[in-house]
């Protein structure tokens, strides 16, 4: 928990400086907390009928009097006319955010949730969309709505992972976690421990070839390096996250989790035993659910069918925004590539096979599958022709605009793409949103590629779950990877065109670094606790109409962090003024330890901090600390501790603060630094300051202790491109400036798991909690 929220999201170009903990926090009045029991409550357990009382009574019907919304649109009639003759997806059926017919029907929905006049009508609507709309359908349109609708804000919705489980954790886990019975379980464990006794003998009579698997899986199946079998434990300590301690220390915190019983499962990612492919090494990193659902969150805060005027999302370079966000998004994976030996993200054109297959293991809460794809697939056997020759001529007209230097608009508007501004039309075109500068030629390009790689047609409506279709899915499969490069060179093509930086451009006169030191920097694996209640089959307790919840089921799983690092910086200024520092991390060897130029490493750099600094005249020292970077996010409370909070409050005694929990699209921080090796992984940091322009408008339109700030146009720390002085052609001389400065690194990896297959864990058989500790 950050009583100073974290406004932004990924790579570093957001906040100007940390929040002052001193700014008071506001407080939950009983109304909010009213509405935000109604949120928690119609998002429990989403794909089982609705059990509430109170809501179930609010929703028999679908409010369609025109009068009681701000706008009533073509979406909303063509959305109640397919309501009216049982044309909606069906509930139980695959929703894809990606899939042309579904997310029609989305907007429409959405649309009803947003523009509603007043909170009685949207609850109405909600409870009525819960109980008879596609689940995944409902949870996508009314997540969007609570992000966007102004009224909303300070207001927390469950993780994406805690409200579907299934598009996170392999099916084994999910068919474990929905067989979980209480009292079956508590007879299981008797039966195990006197059946299955091996696991709690010494480990001495297990063969070498035991410990030759698990140590070179290292986080594979970590259980069985403690002694435990696969199946639920009783948790009778405390959730496990990285800031579990601050919350330990609060005796309000005790009383929130009385009479709750936690149990939780061991869970890895998705590897098969054997290897399916090489690739599956990275499965740890590709599949964590942090990554993912940075990237889910991203496209629901800047939706590719959200008007950017009425959203205020231009205000935001939303366009820009994105196509930078995939560029970075490729160069922190490219790190964690070389962490782990491989080169470069490889890449497939239309004709080539596709090398490496990807199995999700994922199944979708109907009980289908998710399909995968074998190695050396190639996708023309899916047919399709016409709709794969759609998607190569939109890269082929936006390469060809490019190279022209200018576009003429249907309607006359020349539009100049040798202007550095040019980018938010190239964001806008590779996002296929709604802002795109020639709806006649181009639409649907990035909808249809999606829908290709999945094998949907154009108006397939029931279609198979594939991990393409949705955000929050697709981040798993190395081919996204692969195919978003040609996003990228799309981007970096435009910007080849751009002037280099000269070093004069560069140059900031009056600042010089003199020296930066940066501590140790150490990764690990740690556990975290992920509440996957959702998942469970029980029944509900209510008491005098009040909802007990007094069970918690928990994945339990092995995940990439670091320990937290400094900088000291030494800058000197000849004089007052205010300068915006940037710090980025790049590689500096590639995989076969050859440097790489800068002219081509640029694009690999991941600006993990910006901030504004006063400088006074004279020597400047300052200390910045990894838990300072404003873009990042903690561990976040868990849908159960939220909903008790919320009980606790709404019974007088507590005080539940609006920042409770960390802002839903804040970058993971235990993500900031790749892997790294045991003898160090050699990285360099670029420091970069440049003028702080005065006229800058910042924090000025919305509250920063809770609220996100999308669509205010204030979200940024200036308004320079993203990823300046590193988002364009690079002459390597012009970076050498008195305020540029880069500092040669080592990453070193702590393998905390080396004990377990060295035969060194003393409790076998019982989790180790001093790993935690």
């Amino acid at each position: 928990m950050k009583l100073t929220l974290v406004l932004l999201a990924f790579v570093g170009c957001v906040a100007a400086f940390s929040v002052p903990t001193s700014t008071k926090v506001k407080i939950a009045d009983a109304e909010f907390l009213q509405k935000q029991k109604f949120f928690f409550e119609i998002l429990y357990r989403v794909e089982d009928p609705l059990m509430f009382e109170e809501w179930i009574k609010l929703g028999q019907k679908l409010v369609v009097e025109k009068a009681q919304y701000k706008e009533y649109d073509y979406y909303m009639e063509k959305f109640y006319e397919s309501y009216k003759y049982g044309a909606l997806l069906p509930k139980g059926e695959f929703f894809g955010a990606l899939v042309k017919t579904h997310y029609k029907q989305a907007l429409g929905l959405f649309n009803f949730f947003y523009f509603a006049k007043d909170w009685a009508t949207f609850t109405h609507n909600v409870a009525w969309a819960r109980i008879h709309v596609n689940e995944g359908m409902f949870v996508y349109a009314l997540t969007m709505a609570v992000i966007h609708k102004p009224e909303f804000e300070g207001f927390i919705l469950p993780q994406i992972y805690e409200i579907f489980p299934q598009y996170f954790f392999n099916s084994k886990f999910v068919y474990e976690a929905e067989k979980f019975d209480y009292d079956v379980w508590s007879k299981l464990i008797m039966y195990e421990k006197e059946y299955k006794d091996i696991l709690y003998k010494d480990v001495s009579e297990f063969s070498d070839s035991f410990y030759f698997y698990t140590k070179d899986w290292k986080t594979w199946q970590w259980w069985k390096m403690m002694g435990l079998g696969e199946h639920w434990y009783v948790e009778d300590k405390f959730f496990l996250r990285e800031n579990i301690a601050q919350y330990n220390k609060d005796p309000k915190y005790a009383e929130v989790l009385k009479g709750l019983k936690k149990f939780y499962m061991p869970v890895d990612y998705t590897r098969d035993i054997d290897f399916f492919n090489a690739e599956s090494k990275l499965s740890y990193f590709t599949e964590d659910l942090g990554w993912n659902a940075y990237w889910y969150y991203l496209n629901l805060d800047y939706a590719f069918f959200l008007d950017g005027k009425q959203f205020g999302l231009d205000k935001d370079r939303r366009g820009e925004w994105w196509i930078y966000n995939v560029q970075q998004i490729l160069a922190r994976y490219y790190q964690e590539r070389l962490a782990n030996g491989f080169g470069e993200i490889p890449e497939y054109f239309w004709y080539k096979q596709v090398e490496y297959g990807y199995d999700p293991q994922l199944i979708y809460y109907n009980g289908v599958g998710y399909s995968y794809r074998k190695n050396y697939f190639e996708y023309q056997t899916y047919g399709k022709f016409d709709m794969l020759y759609q998607v190569q001529s939109f890269f082929d007209r936006i390469n060809d605009v490019i190279e022209t230097g200018y576009y003429k608009t249907a309607d006359g508007v020349v539009i100049d793409f040798r202007k550095p501004e040019a980018i938010k039309y190239i964001g806008n075109y590779l996002q296929g949103n709604v802002d795109i500068y020639d709806k006649y030629f181009f639409n649907y390009y990035y909808v249809l590629s999606h829908m290709y790689f999945a094998d949907v047609d154009y108006f397939d409506f029931e279609v198979f779950p594939n991990v393409f279709l949705n955000f929050e899915t697709m981040l798993r499969d190395p081919f996204f990877y692969s195919f978003y490069k040609k996003f990228a060179d799309v981007f970096y093509k435009f910007k080849f065109y751009l002037a280099p930086y000269t070093k004069k451009d560069l140059s900031f006169d009056g600042i010089k670094f003199k020296d930066v030191s940066v501590s140790k920097l150490e990764t690990y694996f740690d556990f975290v606790d992920f509440d996957v209640t959702n998942l469970l089959n029980d029944k509900m307790t209510f008491v005098d109409g009040k909802f007990v919840w007094d069970k918690a089921l928990l994945a339990r799983q092995a995940r990439l962090n670091h320990k937290p690092f400094n900088f000291e910086f030494t800058i000197d200024s000849d004089k007052v003024q205010k300068g915006v520092v940037r710090i980025f991390l790049g590689p500096k060897f590639d995989e076969y330890g050859r440097v790489i130029p800068l002219k081509y490493n640029s694009q690999n750099f991941v600006q993990i901090d910006s901030f504004v600094y006063p400088f006074v005249a004279g020597q400047n020292s300052i200390k910045r600390s990894s838990k300072d970077f404003t873009w990042t996010a903690e561990d976040r409370i868990t849908y159960t501790e939220l909903y008790k909070y919320v009980m606790l409050a709404s019974e007088g005694t507590y005080d539940f603060p609006l920042d409770l929990s960390e802002p839903h699209n804040a970058f993971p921080d235990r993500l900031v630094l790749p892997r790294g090796w045991e003898s160090g992984m050699p990285m360099q940091f670029y420091f970069f300051v440049s003028p702080y322009s005065e006229d800058y408008e910042q924090y000025s339109n919305f509250d920063y202790t809770y609220e996100s700030g999308v669509g205010s146009g204030t979200r940024f720390v200036d308004s320079k491109p993203f990823g300046y002085p590193f988002d364009r052609a690079v002459d390597e001389y012009s970076y050498f400036v008195p305020n540029g400065y880069f500092k040669d690194v080592n990453i070193y990896y702590v393998d905390t798991f080396a004990k377990y297959f060295e035969q060194k864990y003393v409790n076998y058989g019982t989790f180790d909690y001093s790993i935690v500790y």
